[in-house]
């Protein structure tokens, strides 16, 4: 054992160091002198919907609605159990070779996530969370919707720029949607909270590049250049939409979102 973990029959941890046993079919890792007590025959488990490395937001999402990726669900319910009371929340950088782990671990396992509570540093759950969705082939904003949020972010007048951002958000693909509104509903959170101290303004400077991005995966230097502040506008705007809206999407299935 090179990471302590906890024995899948008696629970405590197997220390590091120490030999263990792990079933090659069902993955139960246990005390070698637990080995009398392990359930048998053993118990495969389910065949989840295998992750991909990258892929798009679909890919990770469930099959019942709220359509928002256990690993997305797992980090936002992590951050705000312990992360309501830390200074700049997705602003200050977590480890990075922590964060490239723990997001390798949460891919890999494929909907059955490892506990986030062992990871110390909340940066790096945050951390975690934006990796995951900077790595999407593409954003949650999708590449064809790109340009109408663009639009509807740029009108002046506070009443129509709402009800073109809450139509356009309508048309996106569902688990897109359902995951927008999840993340949405939880930085509002954030940034009522006055520890935090991460007003919308500053949360949509974090979010803007990683929820909006472009309109292409390859953009050009121009490109780049004129879309950053109007992705962070995008991101202002939608915060100011009303919850209620937002909790139309995820609010009547809000139980099924319980991290697994």
């Amino acid at each position: 054992v090179i990471r302590p973990e906890p024995c899948g029959v008696c629970g405590s941890r197997i220390r590091f160091g120490k030999t263990a046993i792990k079933c090659c079919q069902c993955q139960l890792l246990l005390h070698t002198k637990c080995r009398e007590q392990c359930p048998c025959p053993c118990a495969p488990r389910p065949h989840h919907h295998s992750w991909p490395r990258e892929g798009v937001l679909a890919d990770f999402a469930p099959s019942t609605p709220p359509l928002v990726p256990a690993l997305v669900v797992q980090c936002v319910t992590e951050v705000e159990t312990r992360g309501l009371t830390e200074t700049g929340l997705y602003r200050v950088p977590g480890a990075e070779q922590m964060v490239r782990e723990w997001k390798r671990r949460l891919l890999r396992s494929g909907g059955v996530l490892p506990a986030l509570s062992s990871v110390t540093d909340i940066h790096v759950v945050c951390g975690v969370l934006k990796d995951f969705l900077r790595g999407l082939k593409e954003p949650l904003v999708t590449f064809s919707l790109h340009p109408a949020f663009l639009r509807a972010a740029d009108i002046v007048d506070d009443a129509a720029c709402d009800t073109a951002l809450c139509h356009v958000v309508s048309k996106l693909p569902p688990a897109n949607r359902d995951t927008l509104a999840f993340l949405m509903l939880h930085l509002l959170r954030v940034s009522c909270s006055p520890e935090c101290k991460m007003d919308v303004f500053n949360l949509s400077r974090v979010f803007g590049p990683t929820l909006v991005g472009h309109s292409s995966a390859n953009p050009t230097p121009l490109a780049i250049m004129e879309d950053t502040p109007r992705q962070c506008k995008v991101v202002a705007r939608l915060l100011s939409l009303p919850p209620d809206f937002w909790r139309g999407f995820v609010g009547t299935e809000q139980e099924n979102l319980v991290p697994l």
